[in-house]
């Protein structure tokens, strides 16, 4: 790749910030692989008139991000690992099951992150057990980003206790407020991995009817007096499959049912980064004797570090029991994620990679709203890793089978039921699909099997 000319003439970033991105602009699109010698600094200089150090710079700077490698005598090539997800066509379907958000931003500065933690003063404290709330300096990070990204008033640092990832706070928080064969209320439709928690450890749940605004406060009443629960766990923003998003005066009904049938809310907050501005206070400061707000890092900044908080109510029997959890299921929680999180919360690169997976599945929202159409409900954000398409449960599962013979996996149609009343249809994952045109590609087959005619939309068949 001699004659490699990037293009850095857009941004107002460094010079070299804008080189290095190039770089990485061209390795994502294929202009350059693994394997490609880049030009000598000297050389790319000249033919770009830049001076050497500022092109010795970002290929200092593009080795550090894990994009390039260096040999002395020998240049500078294109890393093998600066394309980790490629993989040949015939890998497997299409991944629009699982829930993850656009990778690519954590990738670009793992490395950089990684390099700063060695650095840091408390580094050493990660190789012993933490306390049981987790580090200092990690329930510091969390409580600054539940503050700003979240909008948790109550969230400070005393409060705040780490656990790993939402899915870990879940089973925290059911251990903290039931006991197996205790029913727990939830929306009919809900998180699948709400379904498998309470199918490992024992609990009842109780789906209650939805409507368009959620969770029916009248229908929350019937089943909290009908079954004696004592637990209610919800998601209150883009809700999980649905997208609806609760607006202010239902949360306030809901809260008010809560303390008239002594309900404990299960808050789990994990989409609330993707929120509109100004959107409606959070269970936990709305009413904070009885919520225990679960949030983690997974779908706004990275997933990999299984990093999640949780926000007690305002009940030390409540945070004992949370804290004797963590003790029995993991004796302490892992520091290392939590310090690069720690990390990147102090010099905002958290608050980079999560501006640009709000771009990204903005940018993605809109793709799949203008192909879908009417097929797929408005999300409660114009933002969403996942969009929902409502339709009767046979017609559902024919979808379902239609997309897996086209080489597109989907969430099965049963998989966030619970009770019959619920909402019916498929959730479509929209994050973890690498590139854009692959999910166009995706989003315009499945388009073409809403269609009466519509058939498998295999690819690739003779």
């Amino acid at each position: 790749m001699k004659d490699w000319r990037p293009d850095i003439s857009k941004g107002n970033a460094p010079v070299y910030e804008r080189l290095v991105a190039a770089l990485e602009k061209d390795v994502r699109d294929g202009r350059l692989v693994p394997g490609d010698r880049l030009p000598p600094q000297r050389d790319l200089a000249h033919r770009m008139s830049l001076s050497v150090g500022t092109v010795s710079r970002a290929y200092v700077e593009a080795e550090r991000r894990g994009f390039i490698s260096s040999h002395v005598g020998r240049g500078s090539f294109v890393a093998d690992r600066a394309r980790p997800h490629s993989s040949p066509k015939d890998a497997g379907p299409l991944d629009m099951a699982h829930n993850v958000p656009p990778l690519d931003p954590a990738e670009r500065w793992i490395g950089e992150g990684l390099t700063r933690v060695r650095q840091r003063a408390d580094l050493a404290t990660a190789v012993n057990y933490a306390p049981p709330e987790g580090l200092g300096s990690i329930r510091e990070a969390g409580a600054s980003w539940l503050n700003r990204r979240h909008g948790v008033v109550r969230a400070t640092a005393d409060r705040v206790i780490q656990c790993n990832g939402g899915q870990h706070g879940l089973a925290l928080a059911f251990a903290a407020l039931a006991r197996p064969g205790d029913t727990i209320l939830c929306e009919a439709a809900t998180y699948p991995g709400i379904r498998t928690l309470a199918d490992h450890a024992g609990y009842r749940l109780r789906g209650v009817a939805m409507d368009a605004r959620g969770i029916d406060p009248e229908a929350l009443a019937r089943c909290a007096s009908e079954t004696g629960a004592k637990t209610l766990v919800l998601i209150p923003t883009l809700q999980n499959p649905t997208t609806i998003s609760i607006d202010t005066a239902r949360r306030a009904e809901i809260v008010e049912v809560a303390r008239s049938h002594a309900l404990r809310i299960v808050e789990d907050d994990a989409y609330r980064v993707f929120a509109e501005p100004g959107a409606p206070d959070c269970f936990a400061d709305l009413a904070p004797e009885r919520t225990l707000l679960i949030a983690g890092v997974s779908k706004a900044v990275a997933p990999g570090l299984r990093l999640g908080f949780l926000l007690p109510p305002d009940d030390d029997a409540v945070r004992d029991r949370l804290l004797l959890g963590i003790r029995a299921f993991g004796y302490s929680p892992p520091s290392l994620g939590g310090l690069v999180f720690s990390q990147w919360e102090q010099d905002g690169t958290a608050d980079r990679i999560a501006d640009a997976i709000l771009a990204e599945s903005a940018a993605r929202t809109e793709m799949a709203a203008a192909i879908l159409g009417d097929a797929m409900t408005a999300p409660g954000a114009g933002r969403s890793l996942h969009v929902w398409m409502p339709m009767p449960m046979l017609d559902a599962e024919r979808l379902s089978a239609r997309a897996l013979r086209g080489a597109i996996a989907v969430t099965p149609p049963d998989g966030p039921i619970v009770d019959a009343v619920a909402p019916s249809g498929v959730r479509l994952c929209i994050g973890g699909v690498r590139s854009r045109d692959a999910l166009e590609t995706a989003l315009r087959d499945i388009a073409t099997m809403l269609t009466p005619a519509g058939g498998s939309a295999a690819r690739g068949l003779v």
